[in-house]
C-alpha cells in the first residue's frame, strides 16, 4: 500500500507512521511490508467501525434525552389541588338598645287574721228573734231610676266603638312629610346598617290623637321603637261617620332606608 493513499484519504497520521515504519523495515529486521499493510488495513477498518458505533450511540443518546424531556414535560407531578385558605365571612352584629328595667316593689303581706278567743261554756249567747211572718209582695211597684235617653245611649256607644271602615278616613295633619319629620333615623341602627319598613296600627280618637300603638310588622327593636314614637307625635283629622267624629283603626307604614 502506498503512503500517499493513506495521507490523502482518511488516515493521514497512520500514513505518516506507515512511511516511517516502511523506511525502518528496510534497515531493521521485523514484520514484512505485506504484514504491515494488512495490520494497518485492519486498524483502519476498526477505526471506521468504532466511529460508526460512536455515531450510533450518540444518536441513540440524543433520542433518549429528547424522549425523557417530553415525558418530564407531560407528566403531572402535582400531588393534588392546592387549597387556599378561605377568608371567613364577617358576621353582622346586631346591636340592640338595652332598656333599663324597673324593679317592681312587692305589696306588703296581708295582715294576719286575729287569734280566736275562747268563750267560756257558762256564757249564754243572745238569740235573735226572726220574723218568719214577713212576706214579699211581688205585685208591688218598685221605684227604678228612669232609663237614659236613646240619643245619649247611641252617642256613648259611638264614642266607645272603634270602626274598621268609615265614610271619611282620618288624615295626618301635615301629610307623610310630617311623619318622617318627627321620625328621625336612629343612629345606632344606621351604624349597624339596619333598614326596612315598620308597619304600626293605631287608634285615631275623636279628638285626632293616636292611641293604642301596635307593631304589625317588625324589622328591629330600635326601628320599631322609633316608628312608634314618631307616630304618637302626630295629630290627625278625625274620621267621620254619619257627620260625626268616631274612633277608627289606622295602619301606617314607616320606611327606614339608608341613603
Amino acid at each position: 500500500m502506498r503512503s500517499g493513499f493513506l495521507i490523502g484519504n482518511f488516515l493521514p497520521a497512520y500514513g505518516r507512521s506507515f512511511g516511517r515504519l516502511r523506511h525502518s523495515a528496510t534497515t531493521e529486521p521485523g514484520l514484512s511490508p505485506d504484514k504491515l499493510a494488512t495490520r494497518f488495513r485492519e486498524r483502519a477498518a476498526s477505526y471506521v467501525r468504532q466511529r460508526r458505533e460512536y455515531l450510533t450511540l450518540g444518536q441513540a443518546g440524543v433520542v433518549l434525552s429528547l424522549g425523557l424531556m417530553l415525558v418530564a414535560f407531560r407528566v403531572d407531578f402535582s400531588t393534588g389541588p392546592i387549597e387556599l385558605d378561605a377568608v371567613p365571612e364577617q358576621e353582622l352584629v346586631q346591636m340592640e338598645e338595652i332598656i333599663q328595667t324597673t324593679q317592681i316593689q312587692k305589696p306588703p303581706p296581708p295582715p294576719r287574721p286575729p287569734v280566736p278567743v275562747e268563750v267560756p261554756d257558762d256564757v249564754q249567747l243572745d238569740d235573735e228573734e226572726l220574723d218568719l211572718d214577713a212576706f214579699l209582695d211581688l205585685d208591688a211597684a218598685v221605684d227604678a231610676p228612669p232609663p237614659p235617653p236613646a240619643a245619649a245611649v247611641e252617642e256613648e256607644d259611638d264614642e266607645n266603638e272603634i270602626f274598621l271602615v268609615v265614610e271619611q278616613a282620618p288624615e295626618i295633619i301635615g301629610g307623610l312629610a310630617k311623619l318622617y319629620e318627627v321620625t328621625p333615623y336612629p343612629p345606632l341602627a344606621r351604624k349597624a346598617g339596619l333598614e326596612g319598613t315598620v308597619v304600626v296600627q293605631i287608634v285615631v280618637n275623636t279628638d285626632g290623637t293616636p292611641s293604642d300603638p301596635k307593631v304589625m310588622r317588625s324589622v328591629a327593636e330600635t326601628l320599631d321603637k322609633a316608628a312608634v314614637e314618631g307616630i304618637m307625635q302626630l295629630r290627625f283629622r278625625p274620621a267621620m261617620q254619619r257627620s260625626r267624629a268616631v274612633r277608627v283603626y289606622m295602619t301606617l307604614p314607616v320606611r327606614f332606608r339608608l341613603q
